[in-house]
């Protein structure tokens, strides 16, 4: 058992124990699956008042995909480039909306073997290239409460 220090819910810091240290860093950002980039963008840069940093294809995933930063989050816009590929299926079976959640973390390979000795379903065994620089695998969200899972891990320069 480890402690740690953090918030509880006046604010005030509290001693935790933890089964573990905890390898999951923090959210890295929220993936959202949308139709039209460019309407979604318009619509992202009137809500948050800030203009995508980055826009970005991932072919490996049949997607385009841009990123707004507002303070330490993030959100990712997701548009399919191929109705076929993962994005594409998502919007034709659930609609547009969240498709994600994307954990940043310090050892992906790492993080990929205790979550699978934990009894997760690892829809990737191995991480991958992922947009925005990062080393991404994905949770499958039967064992995750129906949330689709990212794990990142940013890739050395």
């Amino acid at each position: 058992m480890m402690k740690m220090n953090v918030y509880d819910n006046n604010r005030n810091f509290t001693s935790v124990k933890y089964k573990h240290m905890n390898h999951i860093n923090k959210i890295e950002h929220l993936g959202i699956a949308v139709k039209d980039l460019d309407t979604a963008n318009k619509l992202y840069e009137k809500l948050l008042g800030v203009a995508p940093y980055k826009k970005e294809v991932v072919e490996s995933e049949a997607v385009t995909t841009s990123f707004f930063q507002v303070g330490e989050s993030k959100i990712e816009l997701l548009a399919s480039t191929d109705e076929n590929g993962p994005i594409g299926k998502f919007i034709t079976k659930k609609g547009e909306g969240i498709h994600h959640i994307a954990f940043d973390v310090s050892d992906i390979k790492q993080e990929l073997k205790r979550l699978k000795d934990e009894g997760f379903q690892l829809i990737n065994e191995e991480p991958k290239r992922g947009a925005d620089n990062k080393l991404v695998a994905f949770i499958h969200p039967k064992s995750s409460n129906g949330v689709l899972i990212e794990l990142c891990q940013e890739i050395s320069k």
